[in-house]
């Protein structure tokens, strides 16, 4: 409630993203290609999760943390492939007010539970890798719980608090988004009033929080990485094959977010619109598909259950 009172606080009731040129005929093509893309995403990640949910064998840290991750991909792609559908086929490409900030929320606060989730699970591999004595010690039932309920409430209290309390009650110079969806920074530089407040926060979230499990992840991969040098080769094999999968994730999360700042930081209009467009649009269409792939095809035991799961349905 108070969320809405603040966003109606602005001058605008809409706005207008700017992103979207004129493809004529091609854009039923666009449509296709995303609704496609979309299932294909919906169905990879809801699969993984009925394997790990129906599966006995699968209910350990690791695994109830991927379906965590793969939950996520789905909240992050309901934020974002819906709204594109539409504004794919209409000519008309404004958003209101309100609809605006809920896609904000929505898209930030799947970022924010994508990185934790990772860094969580970068600290299980660790444990299980480098510890592992002491690992049924420490990765208790409690401790999943509260370390899930930490990758969820978090991004969520934070996101709540920067839509209503930073960038909802700005007033605003203008209402062009020159995105093909909503994104807070680009409103943020729309506003007509101090952002100092904004700016401020923004620096203060990012050199404690994300820089802070920027280095856990660093710290957790560089042990697992001196244990694989200096034991034996059953070792070396074991923590390859479940740590490969994490780190591609990793780096193909960083990548779309790299690609997501210098899209906003920078001027690269000099760049092909399409270009511009599949670069913004990266770490929330890529991640979500390729991590099912990646954990599907690269981890045995998904891989053993799922053709079980299969095989017993056949039957």
């Amino acid at each position: 409630m108070m969320l809405l009172i603040m966003i109606n606080s602005t001058q605008f009731s809409y706005f207008t993203l700017a992103a979207y040129f004129d493809t004529g005929l091609f854009k039923y093509l666009y449509f296709l290609g995303y609704l496609t893309f979309y299932i294909l995403i919906v169905c990879a990640n809801v699969l993984l999760i009925a394997v790990i949910c129906m599966n006995r064998s699968l209910h350990e840290p690791m695994y109830l943390f991927l379906c965590s991750l793969f939950v996520n991909e789905l909240y992050g792609s309901t934020g974002l492939f819906p709204f594109l559908l539409l504004q794919i086929l209409s000519d008309i490409h404004t958003v209101s007010t309100s609809l605006c900030f809920l896609q904000v929320f929505c898209l930030y606060s799947y970022g924010g539970v994508e990185f934790l989730t990772l860094a969580v699970m970068s600290y299980d591999r660790y444990l299980a890798i480098c510890c592992p004595l002491q690992y049924n010690t420490c990765m208790t039932s409690d401790k999943i719980a509260m370390l899930t309920a930490l990758i969820w409430f978090y991004p969520f209290l934070i996101n709540t608090f920067i839509v209503s309390c930073l960038t909802a009650p700005l007033q605003l110079c203008g209402n062009i988004i020159d995105k093909v969806y909503c994104d807070n920074y680009y409103i943020v530089k729309l506003a007509c009033s101090d952002t100092r407040v904004n700016n401020i926060f923004g620096l203060v979230h990012m050199f404690t929080v994300i820089f802070g499990l920027i280095m856990l992840i660093l710290y957790t991969y560089t042990r697992i990485l001196k244990v694989c040098f200096s034991g034996s080769k059953q070792t070396r094999q074991k923590a390859v094959s479940t740590c490969t999968p994490h780190l591609a994730s990793l780096l193909n999360f960083s990548c779309g977010c790299f690609f997501e700042i210098v899209q906003s930081r920078f001027d690269i209009n000099g760049l092909p619109n399409i270009l511009r467009i599949f670069l913004s649009l990266y770490w929330l269409t890529c991640q979500p598909l390729i991590n099912p792939l990646l954990y599907g095809l690269k981890m045995s035991k998904i891989r053993i259950a799922y053709k079980s799961l299969l095989f017993r349905k056949k039957m």
